[in-house]
């Protein structure tokens, strides 16, 4: 009979082997764990733009710094008897209570751009929900109206921001075309951009403190005008009732009217 002597150096070989199959199993198993759990948590994705076939549009333009250009945009938008959509930061309409005033007389909507144009997705809910209700009470104090359109500073969300959102009954909103006024382009380059992306339900991006912004706005709207559209704020673009986002952020209503046809 052969008789197998293990050494000290070897138990301690074996008992290592054994630790790390061990550590092994129990990573894969938490990994795949958390794999399962993330497949089936529902990714909430905010409104980019709105299921319609009918050509219609919006534009947006968020404040959050300057004032400089705002007067002058609220005239080009009476000359050519267009209504849009302004989000404002609250500490802007701190600074600017003249402008939220005119922004709201003259007929656009005024929504909300947080309180501090915080990193939402970096807050707790309950700091969230502070930026949200805190802005809106400014506004709702200067315009007496409801806030009811929000959109994140930076373009930053998660389910949690969403969420939050819909908890103070609110619309959360992107865009799908980005003017990249930010960036200084041309008015012309401007233009070209949002005519090669438009689209029926669309949701433009404009900054109320771009250098070419002024400039460039008659030629958008024209466009916009040149191809069939109507441009109407996004409380008038967005369906009413119960909705929801597919993965590219497209608002598909329940019921077939839409607000703006009321």
């Amino acid at each position: 009979m052969k008789v197998i002597t293990i050494t000290k150096k070897g138990l301690l070989c074996v008992l290592a082997c054994v630790i790390i199959v061990a550590i092994i199993i129990t990573v894969t198993t938490s990994t795949a764990s958390q794999v399962v759990e993330a497949s089936n948590t529902q990714r909430l994705i905010p409104i980019y733009y709105v299921d319609t076939k009918e050509k219609v549009c919006s534009i947006s333009f968020d404040a959050a710094w300057g004032n400089e250009q705002t007067a002058q945009l609220l005239d080009i938008l009476d000359t050519y008897n267009v209504q849009t959509t302004f989000f404002l930061v609250g500490d802007w309409v701190d600074k600017y209570k003249k402008s939220v005033e005119e922004i709201a007389a003259r007929g656009h909507d005024v929504g909300n751009h947080s309180n501090t144009h915080a990193h939402m997705t970096q807050l707790s809910k309950s700091e969230q929900l502070d930026e949200i209700n805190e802005c809106n009470k400014k506004i709702a104090e200067i315009t007496k109206q409801d806030v009811t359109l929000f959109r994140p500073p930076y373009g930053e969300y998660d389910n949690s921001v969403v969420e939050v959102c819909k908890s103070a009954d609110m619309h959360c909103v992107q865009w799908n075309i980005d003017s990249l006024d930010w960036k200084d382009p041309s008015p012309d380059d401007m233009v070209r951009r949002i005519e090669k992306n438009l689209c029926p339900g669309s949701i433009i991006l404009l900054h109320n403190g771009a250098k070419n912004t002024p400039q460039a706005l008659p030629k958008i709207i024209k466009a916009i005008h040149a191809q069939g559209y109507k441009i109407v704020p996004i409380s008038k673009l967005l369906p009413k009732g119960e909705y929801t986002t597919d993965h590219e952020g497209k608002m598909i209503c329940s019921t077939p009217d839409l607000s703006h046809t009321n």
